[in-house]
């Protein structure tokens, strides 16, 4: 029709950001609220009616920096045959900056804002995908509710030793480099995150395990969730 949200957020009562959620399959909308967004579009209410498609498998790596997201998001997505997606590159792609000048001119709202508009079209686009995220995602309480409910979670989860030494490893001095309570900084962080991260539907510890162990686990248990789908319905 042409209309942008705002449009029909206006005919029909529901706001914008709702009514983003709900073009892409994620809102969890009452039958009243349907009816007026139905009415607002001038179409019977079944046709806005969830169609059979089933969702395809969406795995979503999340942990600190230097869990291991990104080596085996690699590894799991070939062995899956899916999409390998890097979010914060994703994010650097859109707003054409790094992540720290990103942080340094918008803050860390406008960050969340993009992580959580591109999960949600990566999210629509229903195509199987391994996602590594990055290290804050589940401190937004919305876009770690869209990750919980729309994709299989994974929680990378690693000592802060092995955090440290993987990031070095990288070449990556900077968040060490004249701080001597970088590594209090990093116990704390953890620490506060563990509670939101253990939300996942899996953890996996790879300061224990290495890649290939840390595939075959992740793969054993989203077949078993699977199977166990399948056998409810």
């Amino acid at each position: 029709m042409g209309w942008t949200l705002r449009e029909i957020a206006e005919r029909s009562g529901v706001s914008p950001r709702f009514l983003s959620d709900l073009e892409a399959g994620r809102g969890n909308i009452s039958v009243l609220r349907l009816a007026d967004v139905a009415r607002a579009l001038d179409v019977p209410l079944v046709s806005l009616m969830p169609s059979d498609e089933t969702q395809k498998r969406v795995v979503s790596l999340v942990g600190l920096r230097g869990a291991g997201k990104s080596t085996i998001g690699k590894a799991l997505a070939k062995h899956l045959g899916a999409r390998f997606l890097e979010l914060d590159a994703l994010i650097e792609q859109q707003a054409n900056l790094s992540l720290g000048d990103l942080f340094s001119l918008h803050g860390e709202a406008y960050y969340k804002r993009l992580a959580y508009d591109l999960l949600l079209k990566l999210l629509a686009q229903n195509e199987e995908a391994v996602i590594a995220t990055g290290g804050s995602v589940v401190t937004d309480p919305e876009t770690w509710q869209l990750l919980k409910r729309r994709s299989y979670t994974v929680w990378l989860k690693a000592s802060p030793e092995h955090h440290w030494k993987r990031v070095l490893r990288q070449g990556d001095t900077r968040p060490m480099a004249n701080r001597t309570s970088a590594m209090t900084e990093l116990r704390s962080i953890l620490s506060l995150r563990a509670p939101l991260y253990s939300e996942a539907a899996q953890t996996v510890d790879t300061s224990s395990v290495r890649v290939a162990e840390a595939v075959r686990v992740i793969t054993a248990a989203l077949r078993q969730k699977e199977e166990k789908a399948g056998r409810k319905k």
